[in-house]
């Protein structure tokens, strides 16, 4: 197995490997994901903190590593660590956890010149009951940079982006009109923005396209939509910044979705880590700008 996808195997196996599940209940094992996050990053040439908070009487972390100019106009890029209930959370979300890390370590090996600073964010709560409230580890972070008035490039959010299929029929859509755009197999990874932000969409979808060798599809829908809005990004869209999330389609692909199946045998490390190479490439790209 080539080296990324070692990398990013192990990081899933670990997450996954957690027992009880890392839900917002269990924070002994959301504390485990959390260390384990932090000393990924600390192994690296950036700068590390921990953003804590409180919600219903538990303490939360969000994990941050930081790349390029300390003062310098922001690019998030985040992923959610927790998962829903009692499941090993293989897909949603430990794979793009592993792409978080793995994002973070190409920054470190290739070390390339950077205008902006480039926050690599680990964050809890983003499943039920915290999903769309003020105690997702996203909101938090993005209320955060909002209050202090802190310039923002553009948030790019891992969501699930390890589960893939080829047969004709295996990529569902919620109406005939997106079925008739897309691909009908699961095969593609795609960018997901907001109506108004098509720009950025665009040049996610093809910076990564040029860099991976996987079919990287984008897709602009109103933020209203329930669609657009399932994962972090959300929480930025909030403040006015541009976001966009990369996606596999979740459980419009992937049958797994929050059940115990959602298992480290069902994912498709080949293409998660042509994934991460083609993100990692416009996040260098975008922050180069």
């Amino acid at each position: 197995m080539p080296a990324t996808q070692a990398r990013l195997y192990a990081d899933v196996k670990f997450l996954t490997s957690l027992q009880p599940a890392r839900n917002y209940r269990n924070l002994s094992s959301l504390n485990q994901a959390a260390d384990y996050i932090k000393a990924a990053f600390a192994g690296l040439s950036c700068r590390l903190a921990e953003q804590t908070f409180e919600a219903d009487g538990r303490s939360y972390r969000n994990i941050i590593a930081s790349f390029g100019p300390p003062e310098a106009e922001r690019l998030i890029v985040g992923a959610h660590y927790d998962v829903f209930g009692d499941q090993p959370g293989a897909d949603d979300n430990a794979s793009a956890v592993a792409g978080l890390l793995e994002t973070a370590r190409v920054l470190h090996e290739k070390a390339p010149p950077l205008r902006c600073r480039v926050d690599l964010v680990a964050y809890p709560n983003e499943e039920p009951p915290y999903f769309a409230g003020e105690y997702m580890g996203s909101a938090v972070h993005a209320k955060s940079l909002h209050a202090a008035a802190v310039p923002v490039r553009a948030m790019i959010c891992y969501e699930m982006i390890g589960y893939f299929r080829d047969e004709p029929g295996s990529q569902h859509f919620p109406d005939e009109e997106l079925a008739a755009r897309y691909p009908n197999a699961g095969n593609f990874i795609v960018v997901v923005g907001r109506e108004g932000e098509e720009a950025l969409t665009q040049q996610v979808q093809q910076l990564m396209q040029s860099h991976a060798n996987i079919d990287v599809q984008r897709i602009n829908l109103p933020a209203s939509v329930g669609l657009a809005s399932l994962s972090d990004h959300r929480s930025y869209w909030r403040y006015g910044y541009p976001a966009v999330m990369i996606n596999d389609t979740s459980f419009l692909r992937n049958p797994h979705y929050h059940e115990p199946t959602d298992t480290i045998d069902t994912l498709d490390f080949q293409r998660m880590a042509e994934v991460v190479k083609g993100a990692a490439a416009a996040i260098m790209a975008l922050a180069a700008e």
